[in-house]
């Protein structure tokens, strides 16, 4: 198509339209091509300014048209600006507009053109009922401007029906994927419940397995109370173990590995078979603790934890204590009174690890011991804070029943918690 100016809207549709019609594009893309060459014109139109329009056509290989339409205004003071347009389009350097469109053109028909995408055909004349008709010439030049527009309309119109049945079509696929999802969603909730309790249940029978049997002693209590950092984990590096010696004094072992988890566990079992061991063979109680590292260390290089030792004969009330780096034991008269039985030493992986002296005391009737790792006291930044909460609870709770006391000191203790640890409480009332 050679270049050619035109003056008015109507004829620049009208040529549009016959380009569109010959080189059979789909009725949508002509529509949006007209509007958009419209929009650009109009402003050129009232200004009084002229455009060109011209087009160059390339085949596919197959059988597509690549098709090219150029609109320039020549008199125009400045480029087209084609913004927001139906069919988007480009400017060039020299100030014209140009559409690259590429589709596949439209079966033949044999029918007279309507403008819905064939090519224009020549018909006789049509007479309408007042008279007055449509020329040869004008029929041979196309649909009229109504009809053409209608066509256009009625393309954009089975366009937007397309598109509304096919949206229609993917709420009910989407529809029915959600309730698919919903379905697997209740199934994949109750399989997690499932896990969730045979692994509370898997849990509870390690931590019953690391834990010694409860002791039924005449004249002594004990209870104990023990929370790992992680909720998840069975245990951490806290642990505790009691027994009997053979002459009737109760042995009380607290430890408190370095870290969390399975590894930390791992290391504080150890000190605990160790411990047992050197006491049932009758090891003096000041020397079990630098003997526990000279065994340990050379298969666990890395080890490193902080033990107490209490030793309690329930018949006379008689205490010993040894430490290696713990925090110390409290011990809380039946009258209220308490203090911290402090006994200085280093623990298991320390420099010059052992107890530097053991302990002597006397539980009397009502008397309560209490056994604690840091855990305990220090989830709060000041350690000498947690040590006096501590005291108070003990105070507060040292009458109930001896099951309850651990607990229910852990709970004032952990009623703000800056950083979690594994937390230990073990308790030994003396009954009379």
């Amino acid at each position: 198509m050679s270049p050619h100016a035109y003056h008015s809207l109507p004829a620049l549709r009208q040529a549009l339209r016959r380009l569109c019609a010959g080189h059979r594009m789909p009725l949508e893309t002509r529509a949006r091509l007209v509007l958009s060459a419209t929009l650009l014109a109009r402003p050129e139109f009232r200004a009084g300014r002229p455009v060109s329009l011209h087009a160059s056509r390339e085949d596919g290989p197959d059988g597509g048209v690549h098709l090219t339409v150029t609109l320039t205004s020549p008199r125009a003071p400045g480029p087209l600006r084609p913004r927001d347009l139906p069919l988007p389009a480009r400017t060039t350097s020299e100030g014209a507009v140009v559409w690259h469109l590429a589709f596949t053109p439209l079966e033949r028909t044999d029918a007279p053109d309507t403008g819905r995408g064939t090519a224009f055909r020549t018909a006789a004349p049509q007479v309408n009922g007042s008279g007055s008709g449509r020329t040869a010439e004008a029929v041979a030049a196309g649909p009229s401007e109504e009809d053409a527009s209608e066509a256009e309309l009625q393309a954009v119109l089975a366009r937007l029906d397309h598109l509304t049945a096919e949206h229609q079509q993917l709420k009910h696929e989407l529809a029915e994927t959600n309730s698919g999802v919903l379905a697997l969603y209740v199934q994949l909730e109750e399989r997690d419940e499932q896990l969730r309790q045979a692994h509370g249940q898997i849990l509870r029978e390690i931590e019953d397995a690391l834990r010694p049997p409860p002791l039924a002693i005449d004249g002594l209590e004990i209870a104990v109370h023990y929370a790992p950092a992680d909720a998840h984990a069975p245990t951490g590096g806290d642990l505790y173990d009691w027994f009997v010696l053979p002459d009737g004094t109760v042995h009380l072992t607290i430890i408190d590995a370095l870290g969390h988890g399975i590894r930390s566990t791992r290391s504080a079992l150890n000190v605990t078979h160790a411990v047992r061991t050197l006491a049932l063979e009758g090891h003096p109680l000041a020397a079990i603790v630098e003997r526990t590292h000279d065994l340990l260390t050379p298969f666990d290089p890395d080890i490193v934890a902080t033990v107490l030792l209490a030793r309690i004969r329930p018949a006379t009330g008689e205490l010993r204590l040894a430490n290696g780096s713990h925090p110390p034991a409290l011990l809380t008269r039946a009258d209220g009174t308490a203090r911290f039985l402090e006994v200085r030493g280093r623990g298991i992986g320390y420099p010059l690890p052992g107890s530097e002296r053991v302990l002597h005391d006397r539980l009397e009737a009502g008397d309560l011991l209490v056994l604690y790792t840091d855990g305990l006291t220090e989830s709060r930044r000041d350690p000498l804070e947690g040590e006096a909460r501590l005291v108070h609870s003990v105070r507060r709770h040292r009458h109930r029943p001896i099951a309850e006391i651990p607990s229910a000191i852990a709970q004032d203790m952990h009623t703000v918690i800056l950083h979690p640890d594994d937390t230990l409480a073990l308790v030994a009332r003396r009954t009379g």
